[in-house]
């Protein structure tokens, strides 16, 4: 593993601060793993944590303790167990980008740490992460703007009230080797806690060639000033550097390339570099319980963002007769692209102050919420670079040499800029023991302003919505309780995309509606069982056939969600997701994407995991997992439709004791039967197919001291 001179003289200051108290936090009991049992709480249904089974919305929430067990060292891993959520152009050493509900998120409002919107411009790092939180549907009254499908909010860990001292190790395809400490506990004056979690990888793609490294560190601290103030401060930072893998096009802008491989790097070049980015959070969080009913928060986070992008990038075919654009040549030629974007930079902030009691009229009780929350967001970026420089052939590299040239991004200046002032309330009416109201309302007012071309002045938007929200849940018993909900949602117009006529313009924003119906309830104790039904409709936004970005009609998506999970025997835990989706692209003017699929959407997705507890060898548990793609449509007008796909992955894990150490062995096999398959077909920058990991492994010590 490359370590830098800071990272290593990192580590050893703090082993060194800690290795005192480290003693006193071994423990004498083996741990024994945990079962599949998802948080039974989340922050991101409401405005505080709240029990899962009374919120009306379908919500996955997994715990640290999971994304240990399934040894989840990214979105990507996550992702795989929930089946609502797909790829949105994920590329290898790129950002990590999803759709849920066939909705593709939005990189700048989609993404939350502690409910505060960062950038989804690199991997998010998970290491100083307590729980992932992903909201099925609409946002509007708990975000404001973000996309209608739904967002993820990443949890920051907290100071521990025992001492905790944890070390990872690990190993995985092609040589890739990850080591990660997490610390927390208390200082000897009690009323200050503190939480370090740092962690380095030296990164081998099972793409041949898209190698690089990543370093991150955090700390999180406590003061609880009184009983009744606390006060919070967390940091983190995180440097990724990494050959990014573009994807395929279709061959002729017609038919799917075959006979390729996933671990083909298509910018395989000399003059290659990595993307380079910087990514750093500072969060604050002060909680004032006035008494028993009645308490006050504000929280807030400042992110920095910084990326130097760089791409030998794929485009088109000038190699047959008079070209395709976008598309590859039928003998699997492209034109290769010296690409070149230096000095990115995002710096959003938000902050948000809430005033929650609970009280009574008469015999119906209520929980109110009350606040303010204030966001911007200011994105700077130069005129890149993007000159051709050759062709290659997806079955045989062929080197290119780069242009002679000196040219370079410039000048990077501030191009794009939002503001957003909300101010919103929600009441939870409890009428009866079984009939609980969801009420509420946000009132968001935008101001968005941009320069296009440097020569030429700002343009301005300004606008205001109301977003409503209402739902009503029955608890025909204690376990069960059954909902249905209405609401609005809100998001920005997308930006042209390169290469489109209207490039890096950004279509004004629009509204989002959703109706949703479902059941949740306990099972005999040991299953969780949860079902939606659910129609969102929102504008659609797309390239036409004259090369313009367009909002024209309207997507509607009508879905059902179904989970499961528990145990079903002593020593078998399982998990089951599945999604079937409908979706159509209605009033478009089109006739050549009237009625048609909305891209990259299937029609049904399925995730099946089981683990099984080895009663002959204690502390030993086996699992698997199988998932399930329908086809899906390239493009707008369904003229090509990516096959289906399954692949199964297995893993295992071994609890142990070392000495004083508490030892977890874990090893995962992905995709085990090598199955080729097209998991990602998105129509980002002329339309690209990212094929899924071949083969891979994985293996990992956890130390727990």
């Amino acid at each position: 593993m490359t370590f830098t001179l800071k990272q290593t003289v990192l580590a050893c200051a703090i082993v060194q601060a800690f290795s005192a108290s480290a003693q006193e936090a071994v423990q004498s009991v083996v741990v024994t793993g945990a079962k599949w049992v998802t948080s039974d709480r989340a922050g991101i249904g409401g405005f505080s944590d709240a029990p899962l089974l009374d919120t009306p919305a379908s919500i996955t929430a997994l715990t640290q303790d999971q994304m240990r067990d399934l040894q989840i060292r990214s979105a990507t891993d996550a992702a795989r167990f929930d089946a609502s959520v797909g790829d949105a152009y994920n590329t290898v050493g790129y950002a990590e980008q999803f759709s849920i509900r066939g909705f593709a998120l939005d990189n700048a409002t989609s993404y939350r740490k502690d409910g505060i919107a960062i950038p989804a411009d690199t991997q998010i790092p998970l290491e100083n992460k307590e729980r992932i939180e992903i909201l099925h549907g609409l946002a509007g009254l708990q975000a404001g703007v973000a996309a209608p499908g739904g967002m993820v909010n990443y949890v920051t860990k907290r100071p521990t009230t025992t001492p905790l001292r944890m070390a990872t190790l690990e190993a995985r395809e092609r040589g890739t080797v990850y080591g990660a400490i997490d610390l927390g506990g208390r200082f000897e004056d009690r009323r200050f806690g503190y939480r370090v979690n740092a962690a380095a990888e030296d990164l081998k793609s099972y793409v041949r060639g898209a190698d690089g490294e990543r370093q991150f560190v955090s700390a999180a601290f406590d003061w609880q000033i009184s009983p009744n103030a606390l006060f919070q401060v967390d940091l983190d930072h995180q440097h990724k550097s990494q050959i990014t893998a573009p994807g395929y096009q279709l061959i002729r802008n017609e038919v799917l390339p075959t006979g390729v491989s996933p671990k083909t790097l298509l910018n395989d070049q000399s003059w290659t570099r990595p993307v380079d980015t910087d990514s750093s959070n500072l969060g604050l969080r002060f909680a004032y319980r006035f008494n028993d009913n009645w308490n006050a928060t504000v929280n807030a986070n400042k992110h920095w963002f910084k990326r130097d992008d760089y791409t030998a990038f794929p485009y088109g075919c000038s190699n047959e007769g008079e070209g395709y654009y976008p598309g590859y040549c039928s003998n699997g030629d492209y034109d290769v692209y010296d690409y070149q974007s230096v000095g990115e930079r995002k710096t959003p902030f938000g902050v948000q102050a809430m005033l929650q009691g609970r009280f009574a009229t008469g015999a119906v009780r209520h929980a109110l919420t009350a606040g303010l929350a204030y966001s911007e967001r200011h994105d700077s970026f130069g005129e890149y670079v993007y000159d051709y420089v050759g062709y290659s052939n997806i079955y045989q590299n062929l080197s290119v040499p780069p242009v002679s040239s000196d040219r370079t991004t410039g000048p990077v200046m501030e191009r794009r800029s939002d503001r957003e002032r909300a101010v919103f309330v929600q009441d939870v009416i409890t009428l009866s023991p079984r009939f609980t109201v969801h009420a509420g309302l946000r009132h968001v007012k935008l101001d968005r302003a941009e320069l296009p071309v440097p020569e030429l002045p700002w343009v301005r938007a300004k606008d205001s919505f109301t977003l409503p929200s209402v739902a009503l849940v029955y608890k025909p018993v204690q376990d069960w309780s059954v909902y249905g909900a209405l609401s609005h949602g809100l998001q920005y117009g997308g930006i042209a995309p390169m290469e489109t006529r209207n490039e890096n313009t950004a279509l004004p924003p629009g509204r989002s509606k959703s109706a949703e119906v479902g059941v949740k309830g306990m099972v005999g104790n040991q299953m969780l069982l949860s079902a939606s039904l659910f129609e969102i409709r929102q504008g659609l936004e797309y390239t036409n056939a004259e090369n313009f970005f367009v909002h024209a009609g309207e997507q509607k998506h009508r879905g059902l969600e179904l989970s499961a999970q528990g145990k079903a025997t002593r020593d078998l835990s399982y998990n089951l997701s599945l999604m079937a989706l409908d979706t159509d692209q209605e009033e478009t003017g089109d006739p050549g994407t009237e009625g048609k699929r909305v891209t990259n959407v299937p029609k049904f997705r399925s995730s099946a995991w089981v683990e099984y507890a080895v009663p002959q060898l204690p502390g030993l548990k086996l699992d698997a997992i199988w998932q399930y793609s329908g086809s899906k449509a390239f493009d707008p007008a369904n003229r090509m439709v990516v096959p289906d796909y399954h692949v199964f992955g297995f893993g295992g894990a071994y609890v142990l004791r070392l000495g004083n150490v508490n030892t977890t062995i874990r090893a995962r096999v992905d995709n085990a039967f090598d199955k080729f398959y097209w998991r990602d077909v998105t129509q980002a920058l002329g339309g690209y197919l990212l094929p899924g990991a071949p083969r891979s492994f994985r293996v990992s010590a956890e130390f727990s001291f």
